[in-house]
């Protein structure tokens, strides 16, 4: 199982939206050149970037077959696939098989809500993965869900369950991520799910990241995580030093909607999501602006060559 091909820079792309709450599949192609351009590594679609509680079944087969048609095979395209109800992930991942979908992995999120013990948490990882054949990344981002999964759970995860590839770890938890790293099977990927954290765990051995400020910054995040995971640290931390203040803005008001008003911004896609999400405020629309300007004046001063 090629796992390393989740190495490097994911990027949780957002599902774009008309004014009238529609999938805008135009804006979407221009999304994902717009990454292919940028250099990153891999695109996740349908996970919380996405907004993927908010799409109907139709609307995310929809979405995925869009995705990977216009990815075309350049880069590897992973689907989120998660919940609080264990059957129906199961069945939502049996019917990703059936359809015969031509993805390369899964992301799927801790159960949320219920708050399930760390045993449930592994008795839920075992039936995600029996239920695919493709490799299985685990997602642990506790201010989300309410649960946070241990060190100690990810790591017999990882040590028993052979299409389990990795972890997007998104706690925050720098003892716990230690522990992880430390303790992990070799080929066993520790995936930043925290943009401004993604420099730090790559230096103690995380592979790479799955951003959500690439969506707008994918040449500045790429050459980013290219540089720190060539242990270049000076230039990675020059382009972290630059983008810190977006990537602070991108979730000042909750995610996606900073990120979709940066891509606004760029003429990417159109400021829309779907309730029970709302706009950034015209205050942080503003300072996300003048931090858009901001950055180009930084650029001729950063390595992105």
């Amino acid at each position: 199982m090629a796992k390393t091909k989740f190495s490097g820079t994911g990027v949780a792309i957002v599902t774009p939206f008309r004014k009238d709450g529609s999938v805008d599949f135009f804006s979407m192609r221009k999304l994902v050149e717009h990454l292919i351009n940028g250099g990153v590594d891999y695109i996740v679609a349908l996970g919380t970037t996405g907004e993927s509680v908010t799409l109907s079944n139709d609307e995310k087969i929809a979405v995925i077959n869009f995705v990977v048609d216009e990815v075309d095979g350049r880069i590897p395209v992973v689907m989120g696939v998660g919940g609080n109800n264990t059957q129906d992930v199961v069945n939502n991942l049996k019917e990703v098989r059936d359809e015969n979908l031509a993805i390369d992995g899964v992301l799927s999120v801790t159960p949320y809500y219920n708050k399930p013990s760390q045993e449930g948490l592994c008795l839920h990882y075992r039936e995600v993965a029996n239920a695919c054949d493709l490799p299985v990344i685990l997602y642990n981002v506790p201010g989300r869900t309410g649960v946070n999964m241990t060190a100690e759970t990810t790591l017999k995860l990882a040590g028993e369950v052979v299409n389990i590839a990795g972890i997007k770890e998104a706690s925050g938890n720098f003892n716990q991520i230690n522990h992880i790293l430390r303790d992990k099977p070799e080929d066993f990927l520790v995936i930043s799910g925290d943009d401004p954290l993604t420099v730090p765990m790559i230096s103690l051995g995380a592979s790479g990241v799955i951003s959500v400020s690439a969506n707008t910054f994918p040449q500045e995040f790429s050459l980013m995580v290219k540089y720190a995971l060539s242990h270049k640290f000076d230039k990675a931390q020059l382009i972290q030093n630059a983008l810190l203040d977006m990537m602070d803005a991108h979730f000042v008001e909750g995610n996606p909607a900073g990120v979709k008003a940066s891509l606004c911004l760029k003429g990417i896609a159109e400021n829309n999501l779907r309730l029970p999400l709302r706009n950034v405020s015209e205050k942080t629309f503003k300072k996300m602006e003048a931090l858009m300007e901001e950055l180009e004046g930084k650029r001729k001063n950063l390595p992105l060559d």
